[in-house]
């Protein structure tokens, strides 16, 4: 067992509701209330989807003191506090860990990268300031940086280093990672068309794009999977596979955000340098969604 596990099954990668003149609190609350109500395992706020990037200071730390309140204890409250800005992230996830988040996200270093040597030092360095477990979020797609499976191996020896969010694609990679350090940090899924086979070599489940659209159902593939009816979880990947390479046919969070403004989530709202998704693949998205069952 890892140190820490902190939680099985899915947690959404939660849209953060934009509007002109900031967050709206008022949908985000009911968002995150109808996602625990769906039965999600854990809530992530201010990551990629959460469109962070482009929050300021106030308002992420006020998404994130906001969700912790809201949840209530009712699931995990993971926040996403890493960075290219050591001094920063450090800051933001002790800001985390003060208003009582379960547990942080930390992305490896944009722009400015990193060595394999330097990355650990960043994360050793956030991880000896925070008082909850870290997950580290390797996404070498949006970062232009990968942490070698080798690397987890003195990452794995920090003590509030806890899990990976492996979203490089490569499951040669992550089968490398389980089988180096699989016994003492958890992996989750990066990436929704991955759920299965990651969860196929010892994966705890998920950090979700499709669970905003779907949070009953992406929990549901990940339950049967870990209560052993891996051909039912299985037809479910396969069954919403086309929404998911639909909710990744623009840049994320682009897609989501268009499906969430349809159910009636947010508005079809984000910052530049995004903007809002084409029509012509919004129709294909809503059709999708229409075609599986949803009221669009």
């Amino acid at each position: 067992m890892s140190k820490f596990t902190i939680f099985e099954g899915a947690a959404t990668a939660l849209v953060t509701p934009l509007n002109e003149k900031g967050i709206d609190f008022e949908k985000f609350g009911a968002l995150i209330d109808w996602q625990i109500e769906q039965g999600i395992n854990a809530l992530v706020i201010c990551g990629t989807t959460g469109e962070a990037s482009t929050l300021t200071d106030a308002e992420h730390k006020e998404a994130i003191r906001f969700a912790v309140e809201r949840a209530a204890h009712r699931v995990p409250i993971i926040a996403g506090t890493g960075g290219n800005d050591t001094a920063y992230a450090v800051e933001l996830t002790k800001y985390a860990c003060s208003v009582g988040v379960d547990a942080c996200l930390i992305v490896t270093p944009y722009y400015n990268k990193a060595t394999q040597n330097g990355l650990i030092k960043m994360f050793y360095t956030i991880a000896d300031a925070s008082t909850k477990p870290l997950i580290i979020y390797n996404i070498p797609g949006r970062t232009g940086v990968n942490i070698m499976p080798q690397t987890f191996v003195e990452l794995a020896k920090h003590p509030m280093i806890a899990a990976v969010k492996e979203a490089s694609g490569n499951i040669s990679q992550c089968v490398k990672i389980m089988q180096l350090v699989g016994d003492q940090i958890d992996m989750y899924s990066g990436n929704d068309d991955q759920i299965v086979p990651i969860m196929s070599i010892g994966g705890k489940g998920v950090i979700s794009v499709l669970s905003n659209v779907f949070p009953k159902e992406t929990a549901e593939m990940c339950r049967k999977f870990l209560d052993g009816d891996v051909k039912g979880s299985a037809e479910m990947q396969l069954k919403y596979l086309p929404l998911i390479d639909d909710l990744f046919s623009e840049v994320n969070p682009i897609p989501v955000k268009a499906a969430m403004s349809k159910l009636g989530f947010c508005e079809n709202f984000v910052r530049l340098p995004l903007t809002p998704m084409e029509e012509k693949h919004a129709d294909v998205l809503y059709a999708e969604m229409k075609k599986l069952g949803l009221d669009v």
